[in-house]
């Protein structure tokens, strides 16, 4: 194994993980390993990732046999403390290929959230914070204005509660209101510049704006003791962003309205962000110390606390809102490990995690802990599961193959960890949160 801290080291390792290579340089201390065959060339070789689905051929083979038709990308990293309990990171891939497309759906809330939490931070205006009541006004077409939140505890909206329900049950409302704070052309800058090149976030998410609507974004006035403390006026972004090299030519029909329309459905407006991308802002909020200054965030350690609460956190957990358990299970939106499963989640596993679905897209993007058997891991995944070709349909096999494969592929990664031999168990006392 390879220990380096220098990302031009990283150009020597195998072509067929050359761009991961480059892209996770980004953080110090890693370990790359090499995976042959688990680009789109290379050798025919098992990899890892590989040996361990095909150990398990009645619940993977048929995804195996297949992976282009899925377009399944699977990205593991485990996690190895050294005495002083700093992490070290040495990632595995399958089929990673920032060019192969997915729509990546509401695992674009996690970046979301963090935007706007560093922009409060940076804003430095006295008394105004991540809990300072909000109103939104309405100042453009497409636009929807905001008074009061009734699911809060004191009936207001704030970036806190957005970012609450965001993570609880992937409120999309939610994250349109951080999307709206940050504006288009922040949020992109603010994760470029921090290296995470590969996103293009273009979009509120469930409203059917176009892309000029897309680009303003409403005014915010935020209050402290009824008085306005921080007022933003609409915020427009001049420029569309150049499109990212992606093939976002999908299926080989789509629907508009209620009429069939036979040829790819064209994506390249959407949203997008690798799945590299997303396992390494996940690993930078949950582990900064671990990455370069210029990568991190510009959090508190309660914004921290914060997050990794309900980033972790059940819908039962939750007083304000109040979620009924037999709508949202303890799995709802743990896809990795318990899919669309109602069973109860034990007191020992936490998976703080972002996931995403639609268009046939699954994803699940997630640091899995067991505090009682000491696993930690760090596991993102896709997969399409979109049969007769046809996107936006509403025909995906979610319930049949998606889901069971999430939950699958979670799990097969646990057990393997909980056989993985450490030189040093991990303090996972900072992850120990109540609820």
């Amino acid at each position: 194994m390879l220990y380096t801290e220098n990302p031009a080291m990283m150009k020597t390792l195998l072509p067929a993980v050359h761009k991961l290579a480059l892209y996770l340089g980004l953080a110090t201390g890693i370990v790359l390993a090499s995976c042959a065959g688990s680009g789109q060339g290379g050798s025919k070789q098992m990899n890892m990732i590989e040996k361990v689905l095909a150990s398990r051929p009645g619940q993977f083979r048929a995804i195996l046999d297949k992976p282009e038709q899925y377009r399944v990308q699977i990205l593991y990293t485990q996690i190895d403390r050294d005495e002083q309990n700093q992490p070290h990171f040495t990632s595995y891939t399958y089929r990673v290929n920032p060019e192969e497309y997915f729509y990546p759906a509401s695992t674009v809330k996690l970046p979301g959230a963090l935007a706007a939490l560093e922009k409060l931070n940076e804003l430095g205006i006295d008394g105004l914070d991540k809990y300072t009541p909000l109103q939104v006004d309405s100042a453009y077409s497409g636009q929807n204005p905001v008074r009061g939140d009734s699911t809060s505890a004191d009936g207001q909206a704030s970036i806190a509660h957005y970012i609450k329900k965001l993570f609880l049950v992937s409120d999309n409302d939610a994250y349109n209101r951080l999307y709206e704070f940050v504006g288009q052309q922040a949020l992109n800058q603010t994760l470029h510049k921090k290296g995470f090149r590969e996103v293009q976030l273009v979009h509120r998410l469930s409203l059917f704006l176009n892309p000029d609507e897309n680009r303003h974004t409403n005014p915010f006035r935020f209050y402290k003791n009824g008085q306005v403390i921080y007022e933003q006026p609409l915020i427009i972004n001049p420029t569309p962003f150049t499109q990212i090299k992606f093939d976002g030519m999908l299926g080989k029909g789509h629907v508009v309205g209620d009429q069939l329309v036979n040829g790819p459905m064209d994506f390249t407006a959407k949203n997008y962000i690798s799945l590299e991308a997303l396992q390494e802002i996940l690993k930078t909020v949950l582990f900064p110390e671990a990455v370069p200054a210029q990568q991190r965030f510009n959090l508190t350690e309660a914004d921290y606390t914060f997050l990794y609460k309900y980033m972790s956190m059940l819908p039962r957990e939750s007083d304000y809102p109040a979620y009924d358990p037999k709508e949202y299970p303890d799995g709802y939106v743990k896809f990795l490990m318990y899919g669309n499963s109602k069973d109860r989640i034990p007191d020992n596993i936490r998976i703080f995690n972002k996931i995403g679905n639609a268009y046939g897209f699954l994803i699940d993007n997630a640091y899995i802990v067991d505090f009682d058997k000491q696993v930690e891991f760090l596991l993102s995944a896709v997969i399409l599961v979109n049969e007769d070709g046809i996107f936006n349909d509403g025909k995906y096999e979610y319930e049949t193959i998606g889901y069971p494969f999430m939950q699958q592929l979670g799990r097969a990664f646990y057990e393997h960890e909980l056989k993985r031999k450490k030189q040093h168990l991990p303090n996972l006392d900072k992850f120990r949160l109540t609820y």
